[in-house]
């Protein structure tokens, strides 16, 4: 049962990690957008750009092990069919 809940939060997709970053991107631009009215001139700004560039990097690590994930099963598959 613990098992079947646990499935429910792994990454399988990209279309699940896009939606993912998508949501991400949504709430630190909120944030960033509330940085700006609470820190008016270039602070709020390098707040906000701090924020987008947090997604950013984010995003990237999500893809990326995505792509690792499916490069590991894809190899762990290839040595159990040859041997």
């Amino acid at each position: 049962m613990l098992g079947k809940m646990r499935r429910l939060f792994v990454i399988k997709t990209k279309w699940e990690a896009y939606l993912i970053i998508y949501a991400l991107a949504l709430g630190a631009m909120d944030r960033g957008s509330h940085y700006l009215t609470q820190y008016p001139g270039w602070s709020g700004w390098l707040l906000m750009a701090a924020c987008s560039g947090a997604v950013f990097l984010g995003g990237a690590k999500i893809l990326d092990a995505l792509r690792y994930e499916r490069e590991r099963a894809d190899s762990a598959s290839a040595t159990n069919s040859a041997a």
